[in-house]
């Protein structure tokens, strides 16, 4: 079996098995050639720990009992992408609605400022450029074919 169709088969169990938990979604799959699979799973409201533990106990059996690799010979991980890679879906722009975020364009330049909607098309996020009084707030509707990359930027 190619390292395609492997990742492909992976990304519909894991598509499959979501069906049940509606609040958590696939983000991103990846195979190793040395059969480590990896799946990033978020959930609108976050996804714990206990919940990655117990996804990747069900998601072994499933993936086992397929039979997609030799044997059983086969280890996974499940985990959140974590806050410093970027947005890939719209849902999880939609669950970062409110936060800072940092737009890197395809031409390369980059804007900062909050997330305030999100749309099949687009998002439109509120920049700040100056400080005190020459402080400037604008609304700015970016679409997504605008956008290489989009990361949340963590607030202390």
């Amino acid at each position: 079996m190619s390292s395609q169709s492997v990742l492909e088969n992976i990304e519909a169990i894991a598509n499959k098995f979501l069906e049940n938990e509606p609040d958590y979604f696939l983000v991103e799959a990846k195979v190793k050639p040395t059969n480590n699979v990896k799946v990033f799973l978020d959930g609108d409201k976050g996804i714990s720990i206990e919940k990655c533990v117990k996804f990747n106990r069900q998601l072994y059996k499933i993936i086992e009992d397929a039979h997609i690799f030799p044997a059983g010979d086969f280890s996974l991980e499940v985990s959140s992408p974590g806050l410093d890679k970027p947005l890939k879906l719209q849902r999880q722009y939609l669950k970062n609605t409110g936060r800072n975020i940092e737009i890197t364009f395809n031409d390369d330049t980059v804007k900062t400022g909050r997330l305030l909607q999100v749309s099949n098309e687009d998002i439109i996020v509120e920049e700040t450029t100056g400080k005190g009084k020459k402080a400037e707030t604008k609304q700015l509707i970016i679409p997504f074919s605008n956008i290489k990359t989009t990361t949340v930027q963590i607030e202390f």
